[in-house]
């Protein structure tokens, strides 16, 4: 397929929805530390509330023993092999694109916290009576969507990048 890229596949438009996304969580972000109480939740659904808390880790607090400048340095390698796999992607893959764009968003939206904040502030807390899920902030879910548009491309994504099969030699 050598037509037009898909919209995600053309830098501008990924740059853009990237800044965009990053905009967006920095200003809810804003919006937290200002109006949202310190650990105490703010129920919205029987199974939601805004709750918010400091992830000194990576996504989902995960090693949030290491050092700070450890995890923005793995961030920035992160953002870079991400930038690095969205251009090596034929542009036939719009599912991997937008995936990737907004994996990048998310990692420089925690990245920005980092580095202003020396934490990630985190405030979405899904949960029932008897057990709670990590909580997040806006920045992790755009990782973790991005991260599931990147495998259903691979499922489900065309596969000319890939040899011929079941050629006889014998």
């Amino acid at each position: 397929m050598t037509g037009r890229a898909a919209f995600l596949s053309r830098p501008l438009t990924a740059l853009i929805v990237i800044v965009v996304a990053v905009l967006l969580d920095q200003a809810v972000k804003i919006a937290v530390e200002a109006y949202l109480p310190m650990r105490e939740a703010v129920p919205l659904l029987p199974v939601l509330a805004l709750y918010r808390t400091y992830n000194l880790g990576v996504a989902f607090s995960l090693l949030s023993g290491m050092e700070r400048e450890f995890i923005v340095g793995m961030r920035i390698v992160i953002v870079a092999f991400v930038l690095w796999l969205w251009r090596r992607t034929p542009k036939e893959r719009p599912f991997a694109h937008a995936g990737f764009a907004l994996i990048i968003a998310g990692a420089i939206g925690n990245l920005i916290d980092g580095f202003v904040y020396g934490h990630v502030i985190d405030y979405i807390l899904f949960h029932t009576a008897t057990w709670s899920f990590a909580v997040f902030n806006l920045a992790d879910s755009f990782i973790t969507i991005g991260a599931g548009l990147v495998i259903l491309d691979e499922l489900f994504g065309p596969r000319s990048d890939l040899p011929k099969q079941g050629r006889d030699d014998g």
